[in-house]
Order: structure tokens, then C-alpha cells, then sequence
């Protein structure tokens, strides 16, 4: 079976973490005066967002390869509700812009992306999550 892992470590002197997967790194924060935030990087509401999106940009392309339909221009915008305390995710809700270069209608496409996005099939289903101390 398919894994893929990330490593995050903290950044010496802040609260905040980097996190790499292979070459490709980000910084993980908290927003300015939160637990010590400084807000250097992005937040978790905010990386699951784009973990959703950015799954589903890679989708649109995938699907419209294996179309055999020329993608331009994509945009894709996520806005992810939040509630509770623990603050929860509770809805997300992507708004899709895709130019066909063959000005066909990119129904289609957005479908098929939306049937074979790996982030947004298993935010519906549900994921098991164990978290346990290393060691």
C-alpha cells in the first residue's frame, strides 16, 4: 500500500515549525500574539485548505490528460468552515475556474477531478488519525 510521510521540525528561537516533504518545504505557524505565534507561516485551517485545493488542482490536470483535453487557465478558490471548540473543520466548499484550449465545457472535467481527488474523497469518508509519542 501506497504511504507518504512528512517531517516537521521547530525553528530554533520561534514557535514555529518547518515542515519538508523530500526538496519542498513550508513554515507552520500560529497567527501573531496566538501561543506564541508570529505568524510566519501558515496555520492548519489554512494548510488543509490548501492540501484540498492544491490535490484538486493537480486532479484538474490529471483528468483532462487522461481526456485528452488541453487545460489553460485553472483557478481554484477553498473556503473551509470552522466551528467548535476544538475548532473543527465542518465544511469545505471549492469554487473552480477551468479554461478548456478547446473551448470545450469543462464540466466534465471538474467532475472527473472532483471523483479521483485523493484529499477531498477522504476528508468525505472520514480518515483514522492515531497520534502516539515517539519513542
Amino acid at each position: 500500500m501506497p504511504a507518504t510521510t512528512v517531517e516537521l521540525r521547530n525553528v530554533a528561537g520561534t514557535g514555529a515549525a518547518v515542515g519538508w516533504a523530500g526538496c519542498h518545504t513550508l513554515v507552520v505557524d500560529r497567527p501573531a500574539g496566538k501561543a506564541g505565534g508570529a505568524g510566519l507561516g501558515f496555520n492548519g485551517a489554512q494548510l488543509l485548505a490548501l492540501a484540498l485545493g492544491g490535490c484538486f488542482c493537480n486532479d484538474l490536470r490529471y483528468a483532462a490528460d487522461a481526456m485528452g483535453i488541453p487545460l489553460g487557465g485553472i483557478a481554484v478558490s477553498v473556503t473551509l468552515a470552522l466551528d467548535g471548540d476544538p475548532l473543527l473543520a465542518t465544511a469545505a466548499t471549492l469554487e473552480v475556474a477551468c479554461e478548456t484550449l478547446d473551448g470545450s465545457d469543462p464540466t466534465r472535467v471538474i467532475e472527473r477531478a472532483e471523483a479521483g481527488c485523493m484529499v477531498g474523497n477522504s476528508l468525505r469518508q472520514g480518515v483514522p488519525v492515531t497520534i502516539r509519542a515517539a519513542g
